[in-house]
């Protein structure tokens, strides 16, 4: 069944403090185009620039997800994503007249109810998802996260913190699509930890941080002169008491899991930088923002990889990216020139693996050489410049439209002739691309034996 893309009906704003810059800004969203996607206008700035809320703009990740194009920055927008694709909208646009969206109570729940107020109409564009037809997995071994995709109809969330704080410790929850988002993550809201307020407020964070938009947990333990000293830097001048339950002033939850679930929150508005609404069941063990950045460009890769085997590659073949017949539409190369047959692995901008099987039938061993056939070293490298210029090209939107001219081949050896019979495999990783230029390192196999190797150095351009 066809699913459409939504905005909004109208336009509606909000006002409040960030909470790092302690600014107030006003936030208005508005009705935006089919397929506009979701962008941010920062209207105090000259220009009133446009950032589009995707992997390729996020700067910074350190508390929050700041996203930029140039001078032009939005800070900690996550609990904004979370709400708009809490209620599947895919275009909006959103005018902020400073550098952080409002805070609002720490969760997303402010944020939803305004885009509900105004209503959500149905645009002519059809929705496409990013489906799995096989787990993916995601570690992060230095941050103790972990987090698995497995096939799925719909977008499903479990979700697991374990913390050393008493008050906290393990928690679980599940999230079985986004209906359920509304009433039962929306509202989580935000926490930290006494002792990282301190050295937050000294870095020049959490300046419109307060007891109102986040959960503060401590210690019950804590000394006193500890809490004496959170009072003078915030200027707070109420009493505050560190609860049984480990909580500032005995915050009452909104859920009794309240933690986990803001987990849950995060993650939707962090996935929302993929650009494309997904299908599939994540399974996240204490990711954060880092990670889940992390995982959105893993899975950006993967997308990218996907839409191109959509654009080229007519019949779905298990273990196979890219056919002869997908390869004749990217390269210009025609027989007898054309030296790889199929793509087995490719991971946009970073690697590929192409195969060539050389049989007797190939027109360069009637002179190479008669009676003693060997593929010729030459014709090696160009086959393996070949697959490096797959990969390079779908870098672009519209590949068939450029040509990779390569200005370098150095570093060549040759280590083992290559046979009639023999199945070549090529693996080329980019070591560095900017501005059309890129710089490749290949390998040529027969079986596990490097029969050539060599560096690659390549213009792009358009035919």
């Amino acid at each position: 069944m066809k699913e459409f893309k939504q905005t909004i009906k109208d336009e509606i704003s909000y006002t409040g403090v960030g909470l790092h810059s302690g600014k107030v800004s006003t936030i208005t969203f508005k009705p935006a185009r089919k397929n506009e996607g979701i962008v941010f206008i920062r209207t105090d700035m000259e220009g009133n620039p446009e950032i589009l809320a995707d992997i390729e703009h996020v700067i910074d990740i350190s508390r929050g997800t700041t996203i930029g194009v140039k001078k032009a920055t939005v800070a900690t927008i996550e609990h904004v994503l979370a709400a708009i694709k809490g209620l599947n909208i895919d275009n909006i646009r959103i005018e902020v007249n400073g550098p952080e969206v409002p805070v609002a109570d720490g969760s997303a729940i402010v944020f939803l109810e305004l885009l509900k107020k105004v209503g959500i109409v149905q645009q002519d564009s059809e929705r496409v998802y990013m489906e799995f037809d096989k787990p993916i997995s995601f570690s992060a071994p230095a941050d103790n996260v972990d987090v698995v995709i497995v096939p799925s109809d719909d977008l499903k969330v479990t979700f697991m913190v374990d913390y050393k704080q008493k008050a906290l410790g393990t928690q679980y929850t599940f999230m079985p699509s986004l209906d359920v988002f509304e009433q039962d993550f929306a509202s989580a809201r935000t926490f930290c930890f006494l002792h990282e307020i301190l050295s937050l407020k000294e870095a020049g964070l959490i300046k419109g941080g307060s007891l109102k938009n986040a959960l503060v947990v401590a210690d019950p333990d804590i000394p006193q002169e500890e809490i004496d000293k959170l009072r003078k830097k915030f200027d707070y001048k109420d009493e505050i008491q560190v609860g049984s339950d480990g909580l500032l002033n005995h915050t009452p939850l909104r859920y009794y899991n309240e933690f986990v679930r803001h987990k849950v929150v995060d993650l939707i508005g962090d996935i929302a930088l993929l650009g494309v609404p997904i299908k599939g069941h994540i399974l996240a063990a204490r990711s954060g923002h880092k990670t889940n950045v992390e995982l959105v460009k893993k899975l950006r890769k993967l997308y990218k990889k996907q839409e191109l085997q959509k654009l080229y590659q007519e019949k779905k073949t298990k273990d196979i990216i890219f056919d002869i017949n997908a390869i004749q539409k990217i390269l210009p190369h025609r027989y007898p020139f054309l030296l790889v047959d199929k793509i087995i692995e490719f991971d946009t901008g970073e690697s590929i693996v192409g195969i060539k099987n050389v049989t007797i039938n190939e027109p360069f061993f009637n002179g190479h050489f008669p009676g003693h056939p060997i593929m010729p070293g030459v014709l090696i490298v160009e086959a393996m410049a070949q697959t490096g210029g797959i990969m390079l090209l779908n870098s672009y939107p519209h590949p068939e439209e450029y040509v990779a001219y390569f200005a370098a081949i150095d570093n060549v050896r040759f280590r083992k002739p290559v046979l009639p019979g023999d199945t070549l495999r090529f693996e080329l990783k980019v070591i560095s691309m900017k501005r059309g230029l890129a710089k490749m390192h290949g390998d040529a196999y027969v079986g596990e034996t490097k029969v050539c190797e060599g560096d690659f150095l390549a213009k792009v351009m358009k035919k």
